[in-house]
């Protein structure tokens, strides 16, 4: 299985957190990422975005076909992220448009075997893998990529 965690960009400060929309420079940010992920992406990949409008903003700018999770809303806990996901038995690639601390503390319980206070940057994506290797379950980090590390010509 493959899994793509993407934080949603940078978004506007506000007090009701789901309403809050990206910036100018989130929806820049978001584009970039987009482009770069749209040429990367294995085929059939779905893409599943929590209930804040700034994750939904940050996933239609990958596919207008994002389905809409509350199990990854911003206060979700790994085990109901991983639920939405499918982790590990998805057919086919997740990306998951969501938020931290979540993100961070999905990645190191993957990849570290416990939930860790990780930093994942607004925009950024961390691209994991989970495959049985002589019956062995096997998880890898794919690669990191983050938005300030992408130009438009790397698209």
């Amino acid at each position: 299985m493959e899994l793509i965690l993407w934080r949603h960009a940078e978004a506007e400060e506000g007090s009701d957190d789901l309403a809050r929309s990206l910036t100018r420079r989130g929806r820049q940010q978001a584009a970039l990422m987009a482009a770069w992920l749209r040429l990367r992406l294995p085929a059939g990949y779905q893409v599943i975005a929590s209930e804040a409008k700034r994750s939904q903003q940050t996933a239609a700018l990958l596919s207008k076909n994002y389905r809409v999770e509350a199990a990854i809303n911003p206060t979700a806990s790994v085990s109901s992220v991983l639920a939405a996901a499918g982790w590990p038995d998805a057919k086919t690639p997740i990306v998951l448009v969501g938020h931290q601390p979540f993100l961070g503390l999905l990645a190191s319980s993957l990849l570290a075997g416990s939930p860790q206070m990780w930093s994942v940057k607004k925009g950024g994506v961390w691209w994991l893998t989970h495959r049985l290797r002589h019956d062995i379950p096997v998880t890898q980090l794919k690669m990191v990529m983050n938005p300030s590390m992408l130009t438009a010509s790397d698209n």
